[in-house]
């Protein structure tokens, strides 16, 4: 009998993290944002992402920014970046395959991470 609760409750603590990942993996399509000010810049980021086949994933870029030169914002600028990643649904992460940025996703609070930026999900 002691058995058969043990074997019941790893099956039920698999099903809960399967859930947890589907979650996670939805979670991820869509559009996320971030913007930053610093002493020699301001900048707004925004990522669009797209499953693509398996676990890869695209993100599309898009960053303007304004140079601080003598405490004059300058012209706005802007820059476009393709990236592929690859999903891993153990640790909720995305790996990007160029550059190997690790990308961690919080779908409870909203955002995802790369590096020290957040980006929050419009």
């Amino acid at each position: 009998m002691k058995t058969y609760f043990n074997l019941f409750t790893l099956v039920l603590l698999l099903a809960c993290s399967a859930c947890q990942r589907d979650k996670s993996k939805a979670f991820l399509q869509g559009t996320f944002t971030s913007s930053a000010t610093g002493e020699l810049s301001t900048a707004d980021d925004t990522l669009i992402v797209e499953p693509a086949e398996n676990n890869n994933v695209l993100l599309h870029r898009r960053t303007g920014y304004n140079l601080i030169r003598n405490g004059q914002l300058g012209k706005r600028q802007y820059e476009r970046e393709e990236w592929n990643a690859i999903y891993d649904a153990s640790t909720q992460t995305l790996m990007e395959t160029r550059k190997g940025k690790l990308i961690t996703l919080y779908p409870d609070s909203g955002y995802l991470q790369i590096g020290k930026r957040k980006y929050a999900k419009k």
